[in-house]
């Protein structure tokens, strides 16, 4: 059934209906509400009795299951309000491309690299893995070596080809991370792919294996490229911080933060990515410990490869591929996301969000940063005139009247006051102007 809807998730849950979520949105199967004796049922027959004794011990279980003939699928097994549930997740087995996941192109020479530590960041179910399975794929297909990859569970079967491919699994052919990664080294390795950095001793792994020569492929839970390395360094204690800053500055490759949004045509999700490359100028940014340089770096450096979420949904809206609807919803800034749309925007989609938007704010939300297209159009239009003083009956012979004032007229026209904070002239009504006697 999953695999027929392209549902990403099954939920298992006591007091509502088995659901899928299918791109995103979460759906019904059918309208039996589920009791905790059917939940309880449902999952401790997926298990095995080692598995089951864990949760029992835990009311925590992860694992993984194949169903020949359908694939794989990963099961997170839980109590809830002393009821048991499950949310089953379905694992790709068939390796994508990363034509297949319209990935720029930049990032196929990320796997290609000797050494260094390259992080895909992104929150659950953002599409890391199909990345990270992607890259694998590439590098076993175009060069030679052995690639060691400890994955809890593991999602993706890779076949040797090029590269010999060692795929171990947390709890089923290692005990721990910890464990796989100390013996990770007498084993050769050309490339160490990580499931998973979770903690500190893991990042330490990964710096020590770059700093022995070897690519590291890697993820982690975090929306930017800026939270990765901020959650890295949060992993440590205060008087180590240095230190880690040093070692990041001279083994980080790349960060490659993503996450999918909804196309325009409902045809399904497409992935928006966001780079940083570890330049000589970003070496010195992450050294110095002043990662709130990196947004701006990466938006300048273009030319490099980088981008960021803002720059790649403005790129989709420009092709129509999304709605700026959704591209706002997941800008990093929408407000510079908006004023990227009004500077350099396609003038038809301009146009468009023109006619749709009442108000397009730009910086905050102070009234004086607003630009609405309403108000534009609104002084646009002339000032109305004044209403002119009505002129007395022409009548023969009659003299001028004579000015009160003691001042001769001057030759020079009078320059009309000025607003000192707008320069513009300020418009008189007729109540303002001097009444003339007769």
């Amino acid at each position: 059934m999953m695999a027929k809807e392209r549902a990403s998730d099954l939920f298992i849950t006591s007091g509502r209906s088995p659901s899928i979520k299918v791109d995103g949105v979460i759906k019904s199967v059918n309208t039996e509400i589920l009791t905790p004796e059917e939940t309880k049922k449902a999952t401790l027959d997926v298990m095995t009795p080692k598995q089951r004794q864990e949760f029992e011990e835990t009311n925590e279980c992860q694992f993984a299951i194949h169903v020949w003939g359908t694939g794989r699928f990963r099961i997170s097994a839980f109590v809830q309000r002393n009821a048991i549930g499950m949310v089953i997740r379905r694992i790709e087995t068939r390796i994508p491309t990363l034509e297949e996941l319209r990935l720029p192109d930049s990032l196929r020479h990320l796997c290609m690299h000797k050494s260094g530590i390259v992080i895909f960041a992104g929150g659950t179910g953002a599409g890391k893995s199909s990345t990270l399975a992607a890259l694998m794929g590439y590098r076993n297909r175009m060069t030679t070596g052995h690639i060691i990859s400890i994955e809890d569970p593991i999602e993706f079967m890779h076949e040797h080809d090029g590269c010999i491919i060692t795929q171990r699994e947390v709890g089923v052919d290692t005990q721990s991370y910890e464990v796989a990664l100390r013996n990770t080294l007498r084993q050769a390795p050309d490339v160490i792919l990580i499931g998973e950095i979770r903690t500190a001793e893991i990042m330490r792994y990964a710096i020590a294996f770059s700093e022995t020569g070897h690519l590291v492929l890697t993820t982690m839970h975090a929306n930017t490229a800026n939270q990765a390395l901020e959650r890295i360094i949060n992993f440590f204690p205060q008087e180590t911080h240095h230190q880690i800053l040093m070692d990041l500055s001279q083994t980080l490759h790349a960060v490659v933060a993503q996450q999918l949004v909804m196309q325009k045509d409902g045809s399904g999700r497409r992935a928006v990515v966001e780079v940083l490359l570890n330049t000589p100028r970003c070496s010195d940014i992450i050294r110095k410990g002043e990662l709130y340089k990196l947004k701006e770096l990466m938006a300048n450096s273009g030319e490099q490869g980088m981008i960021t979420f803002d720059q790649t949904l403005f790129d989709l809206l420009q092709q129509d591929v999304i709605s700026y609807e959704e591209a706002l919803r997941y800008a990093d800034s929408a407000n510079e996301l908006r004023l990227m749309v009004k500077l350099k925007g396609n003038p038809d989609v301009v146009n468009e969000l023109a006619e749709r938007a009442e108000d397009i704010y730009l910086v905050g939300d102070s009234s004086d940063n607003v630009y609405s297209p309403s108000a534009q159009r609104a002084t646009a239009q002339p000032a109305e005139k004044a209403q002119p003083t009505p002129k007395p009956a022409f009548k023969p012979n009659a003299k001028a009247p004579v000015s009160q004032s003691s001042e001769k007229p001057s030759d020079k026209p009078k320059k009309e006051p000025t607003d000192s904070a707008s320069k513009k002239p300020i418009k008189k009504s007729a109540a303002d102007l001097p009444k003339l006697k007769l």
